[in-house]
């Protein structure tokens, strides 16, 4: 600039604005959210009428601890939905809830019992449900800071909670219809136990593990007949002497046997041993029956190589029904003819030849296929294990023994049975094996199949409520509503929980601990469960349990004299028992559309919600119980919709856990990066499938973020005194701001579309290219000249019309996802006590800006820059010059379309150089080409004439102007 040349730079229009590059979101995301309760932005978006409701059940976390990253993918993901479901035109209801009864809350207690020496069983049962009750409070408290911290909205101040007494009320009436529709009643099953918690427990409540046990190969000897012993039985070869060999990797379960199952398409042989090495616990002489595919691995876990043991024939499923077999014990010293039946062979569908010996020893008292053989062939149940799963007092041999001792370490009944089976000649092999088995989620001690009597609500058995549109039974109307009433967001969830419901046996509600929902119900002494008059069924009884526990709670139920409260005048209080087991705590959560969407005033008109969404656990969990629940007490799924997201894994791929230090915690990364980088994890993140973070992914996800904010910063910039006077209407404006709007109306479809479907990532992913390549990379790029240099030009007006255009749907589109940014850049613009980004609609834009041949034009015009920018790049590498303004290249264009569409704008501009050729003459051989442009070739030129000072443009007529060193469009602009 020569001495007597102005300093333009105040003459241009910079931008200007207040937003940050640097987003301090740890520090500055908090006082969004004191502004947001302070102007009640969720209560006033209720205000609104006039909308269709939609409605997102929350499922209930427990209420007993902090927060780990897959609570905040939960809750995110929620928030997503709600939050872009009420900016598309709905009035999206969010009413968060707490799980507070049940094993998680208890096990706290008990723990700190334990810790000072006491035991639970002492202290009065009123008192101990009100520690639990306090500890849930807590914990509530707690977890509803770190929930909306993550920027969640909902109706905070008023969350539900399943030991409100309108909320226990509501249980115990859901599970009275169960009693008065027919299909509540007693049973006496195998179900999952746990020892050291001495209850029930769902299938949702444990979780497997790998675990060293004793694997064991027992002979159960063949009889003619009832009576024993005997020499021989009949078969078509003639006499033989032989053992049926079983295989379990549960010793403690034979006492209980009661039959052995075959496989009725399974290939069995006669085996007869030849030979043996010592230490073995076969003999010469013996006569094994065994699976053909299994023999040779049962052989040799007793010792016995292929030279010593011999086939002597088949053995077909009719002879092996016909035979009957003594249990290893009979006749024991000592025993006391315990074990002196019978032990019958009988086909059964679930036995394969994967494993064993093709023969399974039969417990119906633990086991769900022993069970149902059990009932099938009449075995009867043994109740030989106890709940604290030792072996009842006057059981020979081992009485007292624990499978499980009260640390959750194996007891001594395993070791007991195998060396008593040793000491009578029974056992032929053992071998220590490793298997994945049940343990209690939160003991984390192994669980047992044990048959306890338990409360059951029948799946299979008419629901006498007159609700049958359908189906008339649970099961029925479950499968109904899965195929029919519900969408399934992925669709691989309808399979999950279709087959789940297809194949479950009936519902086990009854857990015998002391925190929760009691089963509200009286049976009359004496009487058996199949007895008519079993069950008191009496409206008025369950009107006053009702009526108390809405006044007091579910802890009426255990106040002195309840008995006769509750029973009143009508019935006599000795002739009843009354029911102390409490309810599953899933049929609490399952129950939660009754109290939730039905009772609320913000609740839905039909009970229904329109969205549950929770982890893929949740099939099992309370999709299931809810999909159970509601169709025993309303005839159908309670929910239209569900969702289900996968779960969290660290970097690798691994499960985390604490051990391993893997753990990534929500706190944490808000610590460092603010919420709004971890709502865009997930709103990254394809949650169908499990979700992997780390802090690797965080700092790509944080960068993703610095470059969308660079965009937003660059909007509201150029916006800065923005009017409606300078407003340009679509049809006056230059063909880039067209093809800008014809790319808003594109988008606009596929934002609601894509929240519409819960795809939060085909969402961002849209919005994110659009703001980095469309908008920073070109349509900013292009335009900053006029932005900056112009004076108040029709030009410079249409463009800041669009940014004005710009910010009102990237605002609103993106508020779902970055609750906290898009609520600042909002504010920049419409700063005021009452003003949010929160509290409006996205708006709507108008499908006349589609424009699908000015769209296919400047998909052209782009390619063809995309050559000259290449082109330019490499002379600026070899520093032949420092901008591109300082070029004026010559483009050799082939195809005459494009070459008129290029003519028809200022591509040089476009290019952002001073000056461009454009010819139809075949590129010269010097020619840049880019391979993926073909028919496309440049030449560098450098631009002459002298480079205006106000605008860096190089031109011919700098100079020749009243402003001096200049240019035309720059001296008008200096007026």
């Amino acid at each position: 600039m020569c001495a007597d040349t102005p300093d333009y730079k105040d003459t241009l229009n910079l931008p200007e604005t207040d937003f940050p590059m640097r987003a301090g979101l740890p520090q500055r995301e908090p006082a969004w959210l004191d502004r947001w309760q302070r102007i009640g932005v969720y209560d006033r978006l209720r205000a609104k009428t006039g909308r269709a409701p939609f409605t997102l059940h929350d499922g209930p976390p427990y209420a007993n601890g902090n927060l780990h990253i897959g609570h905040a993918l939960n809750k995110v993901l929620k928030d997503m939905v709600v939050r872009s479901q009420q900016m598309m035109g709905k009035d999206a209801r969010y009413v968060p809830g707490w799980d507070c009864h049940g094993l998680p809350i208890e096990w706290k207690i008990e723990e700190q019992y334990r810790a000072k020496g006491l035991d639970k069983d002492d202290v009065d049962v009123a008192a101990f449900r009100q520690e639990c009750r306090k500890f849930a409070e807590g914990w509530i408290d707690i977890q509803r800071e770190e929930f909306k911290r993550l920027g969640v909205t909902g109706n905070w101040a008023d969350p539900y909670l399943t030991m409100d007494f309108h909320a226990e009320r509501v249980i115990a009436e859901e599970f009275q219809k169960f009693l008065m529709n027919g299909t509540l009643y007693q049973g006496s099953k195998p179900v999952m136990w746990s020892p050291v918690e001495k209850t029930a427990l769902a299938e949702a409540e444990v979780e497997y593990h790998d675990r060293q046990t004793d694997a064991v190969w027992v002979k159960f000897p063949v009889v003619a007949s009832g009576v024993y012993p005997s020499s021989e039985v009949c078969m078509d070869t003639g006499a033989l002497d032989a053992s049926v060999v079983i295989w379990t990797t549960t010793p403690w379960t034979l006492p209980q046997n009661r039959a052995i199952c075959f496989g009725p398409g399974i290939s069995y042989g006669l085996y007869e041993i030849t030979g043996r090495p010592d230490e073995c616990w076969a003999r010469v002489g013996d006569r094994y029956i065994l699976a053909d595919k299994l023999a040779a691995e049962a052989l040799s876990a007793m010792r016995l190589d292929a030279s010593m043991y011999r086939r002597l024939r088949a053995v077909t499923a009719d002879e092996l029904a016909a035979l009957t077999c003594a249990h290893p014990l009979r006749g024991a010293e000592g025993a006391a003819g315990e074990w002196d039946f019978d032990v019958p062979l009988l086909p059964g569908e679930h036995v394969t030849d994967d494993a064993g010996t093709g023969f399974v020893h039969t417990a119906p008292s633990h086991g769900d296929d022993d069970f149902q053989i059990g009932l099938k062939h009449g075995l009867g149940m043994t109740f030989n294990i106890l709940d604290d799963s030792s072996f009842r007092a006057d059981l020979p041999f081992f009485a007292g023994l624990r499978v499980i001792e009260e640390n959750g370490k194996p007891g001594g009944a395993n070791r007991a049975v195998i060396d008593k089976l040793v000491e009578v000649g029974g056992l032929l092999a053992r071998r220590r094996i490793a298997i994945s088995d049940a343990h209690s989620w939160r003991s984390k001690a192994p669980v047992i199949r044990l048959n306890r009597p338990q409360w059951f609500a029948a799946i299979d058995r008419p629901v006498g409520d007159g609700q049958d549109t359908y189906g008339t039974t649970i099961r029925e109307r479950a499968l109904t509503s899965i195929d029919s009433l519900v969408t399934w967001t992925p669709k691989t969830g309808r399979n999950r929980l279709h087959s789940m419901i297809e194949a479950r046996p009936d519902w086990v509600l009854s857990r015998q601990r002391a925190w929760g929902v009691p089963l509200t119900c009286f049976v009359r002494k004496g009487a058996k469960p199949d007895d008519a008059d079993f069950l008191l069924r009496d409206p008025k009884v369950n009107a006053r349990i009702l009526d108390a526990f809405e006044a007091e709670g579910a802890d009426a139920w255990y106040k002195p004299g309840a008995k006769e409260r509750f029973l009143g005048n009508d019935h006599d209080p000795s002739a009843y028992d009354q029911v102390f087991d409490i309810l599953d705590v899933w049929f609490d959560s399952g129950s939660t559309h009754a109290f939730v969407l039905r009772d609320r005033d913000d609740g839905t008109t039909d009970g229904i919600a329109d969205l549950y969404l929770e982890g893929t656990d949740q099939h099992r969990g309370w999709f299931h119980s809810s999909m159970l629940q509601a169709c025993g007490t309303i005839g159908r799924a309670p929910y239209r919709g569900v969702l289900t997201h996968g779960f969290t894994l660290d970097e690798k791929g691994m499960k985390m856990s604490k051990s391993l230090g893997n753990t990534v915690a929500p706190q944490a990364v808000i610590d460092q990066y603010g919420a709004d980088i971890l709502r865009l994890w997930v709103a990254q993140s394809d949650y169908t499938a499990d979700l992997r973070i780390g802090p690797e992914i965080l700092k790509g996800t944080a960068d993703s973020y610095r470059r969308l904010r660079n965009t937003l910063r660059f909007m509201l910039g150029n916006l800065a005194g923005f009017s409606e006077d300078e407003r340009v209407a679509p049809a006056d404006m230059p063909e880039l701001e067209r093809w800008v709007l014809h790319r808003l109306a594109e988008l606009d479809q596929k934002v609601r579309a894509g929240y519409a479907a819960y795809d939060f990532p085909s969402v961002f992913r849209a919005l994110f290219d659009f703001c980095t390549v469309d908008l920073s990379a070109v349509y900013f790029d292009i335009r900053k000249d006029a932005l900056y240099c112009d004076g108040p030009t029709p030009r410079r007006n249409a463009a800041r019309t669009v940014l004005d255009l710009l910010f009102h749907r990237l605002t609103t589109w993106l508020a779902p996802i970055l609750v906290f940014t898009m609520e600042e850049v909002w504010l920049e613009r419409f700063p005021g006590d009452d003003s949010s980004v929160h509290l409006v609609d996205m708006p709507a834009t108008p499908t006349d800006w589609l424009d699908a041949p000015l769209a296919a034009k400047w998909t052209a015009i782009r390619r063809v820059r995309r050559a000259v920018t290449a082109a330019l790049e490499i002379q600026r590498q070899d520093k032949v010059i420092g901008a591109s303004l300082e070029a004026a290249p010559v483009v050799h264009v082939e195809d005459a379309e494009t070459l008129a569409a290029l003519r028809s704008v200022d591509f040089a501009d476009i290019c952002i150089t001073s000056d461009i050729t454009l010819t139809a003459d075949p590129s010269p051989q010097e020619a840049f080409r880019l391979p993926e442009v073909e028919g496309v070739g440049v030449v560098f030129e450098k631009a002459t004439g002298e480079k205006c000072q106000r605008c860096w443009k190089i031109l011919p007529d700098v100079g020749q102007h009243a402003h001096p060193g200049v240019c035309a469009r720059c001296d008008a602009a200096l007026g």
